[in-house]
């Protein structure tokens, strides 16, 4: 049962740690241990191979140096490789491959196993021979990872990371960086695939952990005796350079829709900035973008990695601050399961808290890192920013959720929309207008019955700019908010628009950066019960004293850009123009 082979594995690796601290053990004792350890690597599965394998090691390695025991079953393994390798080569679909699939399997996972505790090109092992050995297992544990059979590739993968533990210079070998990270980055590749080869990093880099350790307790025994800190300093140095050459790939895995493989993920980047084997900085918007996932395990890792590094190094948080708000929505986007529905920034539980709360958590202490932040978040809803829309809705959903604790933080802001309207939306007005038809031949202005005639050829009929820009001045009119004369308004701005439609749907996109802000003014307005009067009167220039107070936040005030999540529900940017969609977007101008 499950339980025996618990009890085999645990037995294994208490004789592991006592067998090489034992006084003189009996010939027998040895033998028969090392006998009892072969015939379990025959017989049974992974884990009892793993764990027989590495008592093996200890018992060998360290007590009776039977090297010609272990070559003898390390060659029964590679033979079978060998053999079986030349036959998929002579006949891929030969059928003595099907019924030998067990047998491959088995090989390829044991023959990784040995070489991670024993270096089969000692002279112990090989005696004289000239063939080097690691090199050997590298050419065939890499043809089957090519085999048409996942399961066989997953082996061959799980076989490469062992032989990379005894051996890690391989990783630099230029098809292995291939596998790798062609592995990590193709979006189609099998997910089972991509979690081994994380699995293999994380494993190598847990292994390199232990050695230090092991190093570290070495050199202060020794440590009164020496002058120089040298030990470990060569091995840290490979792990570094090897996490170099994944990195990249390794944090791209945290926009994968399937947890598992982002969870392998961020345990390869904790192990590795634990270790400090890379620069944290490269790190960062990664971090603040995995604190975001929906798994709170995962979420807490990825602050906790950031606290640490904020701890260490002042300031790099803020730096990376907006570059991590636009990774975290490319994992959102990612993670999103239902491509119809806009991606939101807050969390859809009962404390709707915003999804990079804990990002502005850390910045808000600092008032100048906190007021740079904010400003670089509304920067992206200028039009010339060209943000895409749906970025816009998920950065003002954290704008609209962030902890805000002093009155001062949502007031800056409302303070800095104000400015940014007073500029892009008076820019945006200007150039619709711009954009409208300028009149050909003077036409007499035609009345409001005529009008809803000439709308089904609005296209050709133009009309003065003058005209266009009426309706503001009509609305001054006593009865303007009769019904019939905004149906006025849009059908005199609709003889005007020009036959080109691109101009207008740009218009549609861009003025939802600027709808989005009015919103979220209101909104903040609404949080923390704010007058106009008190929003109009603050100047960010004022001691921050004045404006310490706390926030009474108000219980159910949720923020919900309606226009802006029709316009991403409809695809209106991509969709094709109808009268329908002119009237909407003449509306939302004259709005």
């Amino acid at each position: 049962t499950q339980n025996d082979f618990m009890v085999i594995c645990n037995v294994a690796k208490i004789l592991e740690l006592v067998v090489p601290l034992m006084e003189h053990p009996s010939e027998t004792f040895l033998a028969t241990i090392e006998e009892d350890l072969m015939k379990l690597i025959i017989k049974y599965g992974m884990t009892v191979v793993q764990h027989c394998v590495s008592c093996l090691g200890a018992v060998v390695n360290k007590v009776t140096q039977n090297y010609k025991f272990v070559w003898a079953c390390f060659n029964r393994y590679y033979g079978a490789l060998s053999k079986l390798k030349s036959q998929h080569q002579e006949d891929p679909n030969s059928t003595i491959l099907t019924a030998n699939k067990p047998a491959l399997l088995r090989s390829l996972f044991t023959v990784g196993a040995l070489c991670r505790h024993f270096d089969f090109d000692q002279e112990d092992f090989k005696g004289n021979s000239k063939v080097n050995i690691k090199d050997k297992v590298l050419e065939l544990l890499m043809y089957f990872t090519k085999h048409s059979d996942e399961e066989v590739q997953t082996k061959a993968i799980i076989g490469l990371g062992f032989a990379f533990i005894q051996h890690p210079s391989l990783m630099f070998e230029q098809e292995v960086k291939t596998l790798y990270n062609s592995i990590l980055s193709d979006k189609n590749c099998s997910v089972n695939l991509k979690i081994q080869v994380l699995k293999n990093l994380q494993t190598y880099l847990q292994e390199e952990d232990t050695r230090m350790q092991q190093a570290d307790r070495d050199w202060k025994k020794v440590a009164k005796q020496e002058d120089l800190k040298e030990m470990g300093d060569i091995s840290s140095g490979m792990s570094s350079s090897i996490m170099q050459l994944y990195l990249k790939q390794v944090l791209e895995a945290f926009f994968h829709n399937q947890s598992s493989v982002r969870h392998f993920a961020l345990n390869v980047i904790a192990l590795t900035l634990n270790q400090g084997l890379i620069h944290p900085v490269q790190c960062v918007p990664y971090l603040i973008a995995m604190g975001t996932d929906p798994e709170p395990s995962m979420r807490n890792k990825a602050d906790q990695q950031l606290v640490e590094i904020d701890k260490k190094y002042a300031g790099f948080i803020h730096m990376k601050a907006v570059a991590g708000m636009k990774m975290s929505y490319q994992v959102q986007q990612a993670i999103n399961t239902c491509p119809k529905d806009p991606v939101r920034g807050f969390r859809h539980d009962e404390s709707s808290s915003a999804l990079c709360s804990h990002l502005y958590s850390m910045i808000r202490g600092n008032r100048q890192h906190r007021r740079a932040f904010l400003i670089s978040l509304l920067n992206l809803f200028d039009d010339t920013a060209k943000t895409e829309v749906n970025m816009l809705l998920y950065i003002a959903d954290n704008l609209a959720c962030f902890p805000y604790q002093t009155q001062e933080e949502p007031l800056f802001i409302m303070h800095h929309i104000d400015i940014t309207l007073s500029v892009s939306g008076s820019n945006l007005l200007q150039s619709f207008k711009e954009s409208m038809v300028k009149d050909k031949k003077k036409e007499r202005k035609p009345s409001s019955d005529e009008e809803t005639e000439s709308d089904s050829n609005s296209g050709s009929e133009s009309e003065s700019e003058e005209e266009a820009s009426k309706p503001r001045r009509l609305r001054k009119r006593v009865d303007s908010d009769s019904d019939s004369d905004e149906e006025n308004d849009i059908n005199a701005v609709m003889k005007c628009l020009p036959e080109n439609s691109a101009p207008l749907i740009e218009f549609a996109n861009v003025s939802q950066g600027i709808l989005l802000l009015l919103m979220l003014k209101q909104h903040l307005k609404n949080l923390c019960g704010f007058s106009d009067s008190k929003i109009q009167k603050y100047s960010p220039s004022e001691s921050a004293k004045v404006y310490d107070k706390a926030i009474n936040r108000k219980a159910g005030v949720h923020f919900h850009p309606k226009q802006t999540l029709d316009f991403l529900r409809s695809d209106m940017a991509n969709s094709k123009i109808t009268e329908e969609v002119k009237r909407s977007i003449v509306k939302q101008y004259l709005d």
